[in-house]
């Protein structure tokens, strides 16, 4: 019996120089290669991009305008039973589909959370990646392995978000089944750690905060993944995890240090806009 045949999206726009490393780990994958259906959609980059991709003989596109869009796009090609959303600065572990399938053979589960470790080279990055660790399974995290029928069904990422647009895709699939977390990971690679990127990139996603709010108001859910107790509190100590987190207080205090700067971000394109939700 075959196994089961699985999409592989990644968005990309200039990312040329992280591309050639996520494809080479997604054609290491321990996995048959005929079962991968490996989709690259480019927002009309000016880098190498379309370069590498012909490198490694995947599906090549361009599209726009954003990532909800390109995603979409992705999936409508893709003709397998499941759908692996990544990013084009990701590298999957050798066993990470395997992983994933055994987590959504699980009567009532839809999809799956996949650790993400970030790399780069700065202490910054270890700062990074200790916050990202406390995020699993929480609001603050998002599926990337899904039963493409359901994809399917409830429409795909809203391609008027960028940003909170997996919130928004995990808020409308948990109608549907059960999430699971699969026992493999992500490596992120964030290269070198520059600040005015970082708060760049915190601001471009902080302008469809407003369209998130207004689709699903202020309830349980986005009180968690916006409200200062739980993102600057809650989700380092619940369950049990306030151990780990004061076992590292140099991370802990640089961790405040980054989280501060992003609640100046958050709090400008709250106030800033006309309609905040």
């Amino acid at each position: 019996m075959a196994e089961p045949r699985v999409g592989i999206i990644v968005p990309t726009r200039n990312a040329g120089r992280f591309l050639d490393d996520c494809l080479a780990a997604v054609r290491a994958l321990d996995y048959p290669q005929e079962q991968l259906e490996i989709i690259v959609v480019d927002n009309f980059s000016t880098d190498d991009t379309s370069a590498v991709a012909s490198k490694y003989g995947v599906r090549f596109y361009q599209i726009g305008p954003e990532r909800s869009a390109q995603r979409n796009f992705g999936a409508a090609q893709a003709t397998g039973e499941f759908l692996l959303f990544l990013d084009a600065d990701m590298m999957v572990a050798p066993t990470l589909v395997r992983a994933c399938l055994a987590v959504v053979a699980v009567p009532d589960v839809i999809a799956a959370f996949i650790p993400e470790k970030i790399v780069g080279t700065s202490f910054w990055i270890s700062v990074q990646n200790f916050e990202r660790s406390f995020y699993n399974t929480t609001p603050i995290d998002a599926v990337r392995f899904i039963h493409r029928a359901t994809f399917v069904e409830i429409g795909g990422y809203d391609p008027n978000l960028c940003g909170p647009e997996d919130w928004d895709l995990d808020r409308r699939l948990a109608v549907r089944g059960r999430f699971a977390l699969a026992d493999t990971h992500l490596l992120h690679n964030e290269g070198k750690f520059d600040f005015r990127r970082y708060i760049r990139k915190k601001a471009y996603y902080a302008q469809n905060f407003a369209t998130y709010f207004t689709k699903w108001g202020r309830d349980a859910i986005t009180k968690k993944q916006f409200g200062l107790w739980y993102r600057y509190f809650g989700v380092f100590l619940e369950q049990g995890k306030w151990k780990r987190f004061l076992s590292r207080p140099i991370h802990v205090l640089a961790l405040y240090c980054l989280r501060f700067a992003v609640g100046i971000v958050y709090l400008r394109s709250k106030f800033g806009s006309s309609s905040d939700g």
